[in-house]
C-alpha cells in the first residue's frame, strides 16, 4: 500500500470539499443582500446581519481549510521521505485526534446546539431572534453535511493509515 499516495488523495480531496464552506458562505451573504435589497418585512430585515455573520464565518472557515491542507499536501512528501515510521504514527495521532473532535463537535455539540436553536424558536416571536436562531440551524446544518462527508474520508485515511503501520511491522 503506498501510504504517501493515500495521504495526498485524502489531503486533495480535502482540498476539493472545503470551498464549499466557502461556496455556502457566498450563498447567506448573497441572501443577506438580498434581504437588504428587497427586504420589505420586519422578519426579512431582521436576516440580514445573521446572514451576513453567517456567510462571513463559512468563508473564513474554507478559506482557512483549503490552505492549511493544501500545504498539508508538501509536507506530507517531506515528512514521509525523512521518516517512513514516523510519517504514519504522526498521521495515526492527527486522524485519531480529529476523528474524535468529529464526533464530538460535529456529530454532538451542533446537534444539541441545533436543538436549542429549536427550542427557542418555539418560545421567541420577535423577528431579531427568530432570524438569528433560523440561520443558526442553516449554517450549522451545512457544517454536518459537509463535515459529515469528511469524517468518512478520514475515517477511510486513518484505516489506510493502520493497515500501512501493520505492513511495516510485518
Amino acid at each position: 500500500m503506498d501510504i504517501l499516495k493515500a495521504a495526498t488523495d485524502w489531503a486533495k480531496a480535502e482540498l476539493i470539499s472545503t470551498p464549499f464552506f466557502a461556496l455556502a458562505g457566498m450563498v447567506f451573504i448573497s441572501m443577506s443582500i438580498g434581504f437588504w435589497q428587497v427586504g420589505k418585512t420586519d422578519l426579512a430585515k431582521a436576516y440580514i446581519i445573521p446572514t451576513l455573520v453567517a456567510g462571513i464565518l463559512l468563508v473564513i472557515i474554507g478559506a482557512g481549510l483549503f490552505f492549511i491542507n493544501k500545504n498539508r499536501i508538501n509536507q506530507f512528501q517531506t515528512a514521509y521521505q525523512e521518516n517512513r515510521v514516523a510519517f504514519i504514527d504522526s498521521e495515526i495521532t492527527r486522524a485519531e485526534a480529529t476523528l474524535k473532535e468529529y464526533k464530538n463537535v460535529v456529530f454532538t455539540a451542533i446537534p444539541i446546539i441545533i436543538a436549542v436553536c429549536a427550542a427557542v424558536l418555539l418560545f421567541v416571536n420577535p423577528p431579531g431572534w427568530r432570524a438569528s436562531m433560523i440561520t443558526t440551524i442553516a449554517m450549522l446544518a451545512v457544517i454536518m453535511l459537509i463535515d459529515g462527508l469528511a469524517h468518512a474520508r478520514i475515517a477511510e485515511y486513518n484505516e489506510h493509515l493502520i493497515q500501512a503501520r501493520k505492513e511495516i511491522q510485518e
